[in-house]
């Protein structure tokens, strides 16, 4: 039996998983966002564990006997975020979030500092990455800065509680912008720039390797046996390929979460920073993976079920797949960034826009518009993908929460002009990738504990309406030009 425990930004859930594949038990603890100045955003950690010790309570009263069997542990977690300790391992501040935009002017001061950046981190300075925060903390909470003693992404911190033992793993410190994602080690050059060292930064493991024991007290508190292995893991996209069993080369996967991701596995470090493309280690050794992220996906939906007083989002796709095919040429354009955006943009000033509004429209038009927006922004995110002739894309999942709407997944077929499969239980994500990373950890195999799941569905592209998607996304992205420089 294993145990995956996947730390999102709105909630923290954990696995039960057999080795057989069964998901024999799942429990969910509920998080909440801080967000006391505009762009912030931050969660306490002492949070993290609070809904640590009622997954585990909830577990030991509904499968107590599944816990007794549990071999190892893997952890997935929301990526970027820094949580600070000092000298005695304490939290000192507030973890800064990956949805957090504070850090632009840092951003900039990074890429000046290091020009070789996108070269060594695969990736561009952005707010959501680590690095620029604890730019941001040097200048704007120096004495802060000047207590820290390590710093840890958050489910490692929820490792460092669980074992004591500070370790990162590939995946998730690929998002700091500290890593040689190519060596897969850290970087002098880019921890300096932040006036960091080694010693500030956990030891390195693989994800699919052993980086720590549970501690005595906790497995006999949660009904464990002595000596659980701890997975090293993974970030939480990198984890959900895996519970996918999306490893492969050219294999990947659209998820329709809070933010919208393109992922695609590959067998060497392919770096595009300049359209923002993220470049990251994956959770297996000699591994790697690219990475669209937009910041607004099924998050935009609920914002426009809310604003637009749908009784719930699964109204507003209802009322958005009424409109038909012939109409939507006459609907609104939407820009989804009620969050800046990552990419392509790298934009944290970029804004929401609903432009093209008459009388003819209600809510129905309204509704189109913004599913319409947010999968041209996945698109947008698609295409800045770079496989090489050698390794070309092989399969699509869908998964995310929006991947409910088998609607949603046919628009997001038709546009991207792809096949999107939906496998059985894409809704658990990181949560499994975590459970089959700590099945690794105790010596499976790839080929036996990465499987791909039953198919349910295919959606296959239409052609049908495919020139009206084109000459609607290319509005939407002459829209974006026009305004960006507008946004502030």
């Amino acid at each position: 039996m294993y145990l995956g425990l996947d730390l999102g930004t709105s909630e923290l859930k954990a696995l039960l998983l057999a080795d057989d594949h069964r998901i024999v038990g799942v429990a969910r603890a509920p998080l909440t966002v801080d967000r006391p100045h505009p762009l912030w955003s931050e969660q306490a950690p002492a949070q993290w564990w609070q809904a640590l010790e009622a997954v585990m309570a909830e577990l030991r009263t509904t499968h107590a006997k599944a816990l007794v069997q549990v071999r190892a542990i893997g952890l997935s977690g929301q990526m970027h975020g820094a949580t600070l300790l000092d000298a005695a391992g304490e939290v000192l501040r507030p973890a800064i979030l990956w949805n957090d935009g504070r850090s632009g002017a840092q951003c900039e001061a990074l890429t000046r500092a290091v020009p070789r950046l996108g070269e060594i981190a695969g990736n561009l300075a952005m707010p959501g990455f680590t690095a620029p925060k604890l730019l941001w903390v040097r200048e704007y909470e120096p004495e802060v800065f000047a207590r820290v003693a390590r710093v840890l992404l958050p489910k490692d911190w929820l490792r460092f509680m669980l074992s004591g033992e500070a370790v990162s793993e590939m995946s998730d410190a690929a998002g700091t912008l500290w890593l040689d994602v190519g060596a897969r080690d850290w970087s002098d050059e880019l921890l300096a720039a932040t006036g960091l060292t080694r010693d500030h930064m956990p030891r390195l493991v693989e994800g699919s390797e052993v980086s720590a024991l549970l501690k005595p007290d906790l497995a006999a508190r949660w009904g464990l046996r002595e000596g659980v292995k701890i997975a090293g893991g993974a970030g939480d996209n990198a984890a959900s390929a895996v519970g996918m069993g999306l490893v492969e080369p050219g294999q990947g996967f659209v998820s329709l979460g809070t933010s919208g991701v393109v992922f695609v596995s590959t067998d060497r470090f392919l770096p595009n920073p300049a359209q923002a493309m993220h470049a990251f280690c994956h959770a297996l050794p000699r591994r790697w993976h690219q990475m669209s992220v937009m910041l607004s996906a099924a998050s935009a939906v609920s914002w426009a079920a809310k604003t637009f007083k749908f009784a719930a989002e699964a109204a507003l796709l209802e009322a958005a797949a009424s409109v038909a095919l012939a109409d939507r040429a006459r609907c609104p354009l939407f820009l989804p960034y009620l969050s800046g955006e990552r990419s392509p943009h790298n934009n944290p000033n970029a804004q929401g826009v609903l432009f093209g509004l008459t009388h003819a429209h209600g809510p129905a038009e309204i509704a189109y518009a913004v599913v319409e927006g947010v999968s041209f922004g996945l698109r947008d995110g698609f295409d800045t993908l770079r496989l090489p002739a050698d390794m070309p894309l092989r399969e699509v999942a869908l998964v995310g929460g929006g991947a409910r709407s088998v609607w949603w997944g046919q628009l997001l077929a038709d546009i991207f002009q792809v096949p999107l499969t939906l496998y059985a239980g894409s809704e658990t994500g990181g949560a499994l990738g975590a459970a089959r990373l700590a099945w690794l950890a105790d010596g499976g195999a790839v080929a036996e504990v990465c499987a791909l799941p039953p198919v349910k569905q295919t959606l296959e592209p239409s052609s049908e309406g495919a020139d009206g998607h084109k000459t609607r996304h290319a509005r939407f992205q002459v829209l974006y030009m026009a305004l960006r420089d507008q946004f502030r």
